[in-house]
């Protein structure tokens, strides 16, 4: 069976991200669909085991396995916990539906690290195109200031929001370069050390939910393997 195939046959849950789901999309914003799927239980009886992840069959579309996207999910990655939170969802199944539901149960204090760490490398790509071209990306610097405002609040409020609210007019004027990049360094550097003060107290658990999750995993694997649906037990 093919990548392609699995995303076609097998997918429980997609949606669209990038700019279209942030509210910051241009007339020429590509529509980056991102999904996942649930490859049957009898392919990984075989030597050769089912992909982690597949690109297409769309373009600019990318799909996990649930399975891996659980485990990513789990560690706090920030764009998999993005996905569970996208408004503009194009299809879920039951099994999909009970993903969703499971949204909270991945969130822990392990985003800290995870979207810190994924923003500091973010910003080092950024200077050092200052220093190479005497100017930033400035649609990744916009991105930056709303993957950043999103940790602080995540972490103050232990919810997830990937909208931009207020910041949109901002953020957008980043995007067109209307921002000096000293501003948008402060802009960065202010985000960075509020996030590490609600780090402090944030109201998120220690650990995410790891046995809910795996329950999830193994009712949807257990149910592939008998061909039947995944019911709560």
């Amino acid at each position: 069976m093919q990548p392609e195939d699995l995303v076609r046959d097998h997918t429980i849950y997609a949606c669209v991200m990038g700019s279209r789901a942030f509210g910051l999309a241009t007339e020429d914003s590509d529509t980056d669909r991102r999904g996942v799927f649930v490859a049957p239980a009898p392919l990984f009886w075989r030597f050769e085991k089912p992909p982690a992840h597949a690109e297409g069959p769309l373009p600019e579309q990318f799909s996990w396995e649930l399975e891996r996207f659980c485990e990513l999910a789990l560690r706090g990655n920030p764009n998999i916990l993005e996905c569970l939170h996208s408004p503009l969802v194009e299809y879920a199944d039951d099994t999909g539906r009970e993903l969703l539901a499971l949204r909270e149960a991945f969130l822990s204090r392990r985003v800290h690290a995870s979207f810190t760490g994924y923003a500091l490398a973010q910003r080092r790509r950024l200077e050092a195109g200052v220093r190479a071209h005497g100017a930033p990306r400035w649609k990744h610097a916009m991105h930056l200031l709303r993957l950043l405002t999103s940790a602080r609040d995540l972490l103050r409020t232990g919810r997830l929001d990937i909208g931009t609210g207020d910041a949109r007019t901002r953020l957008l004027a980043v995007r067109g370069g209307e921002v000096p990049w000293s501003e948008v360094e402060s802009w960065m550097t202010r985000l960075a050390a509020e996030t590490e003060q609600a780090a402090a107290r944030t109201p998120l658990p220690e650990e995410p939910d790891l046995r809910r999750v795996e329950d999830f995993l193994y009712r949807v694997r257990r149910a592939s393997a008998l061909g039947a649906p995944a019911r709560p037990v």
